[in-house]
């Protein structure tokens, strides 16, 4: 059984920082292609960033230069580095694997970002 279990999430203020872990078991993360999602309320579902391929990360244009997506496969753990955060990067976070090749993907329960000016 594939789990991701999030982690990090936390309120903090303008220019904070805060990194996201998100654990994965159940499957070997080197063979999944992998991102992060955020959702604020009222609004849709949206890309943050992502690792394709094994080496090809794409960002949003809403958090390029702030955030940082990295993968660690000994630990098969994958992280989203936040820095310089603003208010309007709160959201709820979720953590998405998809396996390459396949339909099959996973998401992680969601950890809450609170951003205060």
């Amino acid at each position: 059984q594939v789990q991701l279990v999030e982690s990090g999430g936390g309120r903090v203020q303008s220019e904070g920082s805060l990194r996201l872990p998100c654990a994965v078991s159940g499957t070997i993360l080197a063979l999944n292609d992998m991102a992060w999602y955020r959702q604020a309320p009222g609004k849709q579902r949206e890309l943050v960033a992502s690792i394709t391929g094994g080496t090809n990360v794409v960002y949003a244009e809403a958090v390029k230069g702030r955030f940082t997506i990295s993968k660690d496969n000994a630990r098969n753990t994958f992280y989203l580095q936040m820095n310089s955060l603003k208010p309007e990067d709160t959201a709820d976070y979720l953590c998405n694997i998809r396996r390459r090749g396949s339909r099959d993907e996973w998401w992680g329960q969601g950890a809450q970002v609170t951003v205060s000016s």
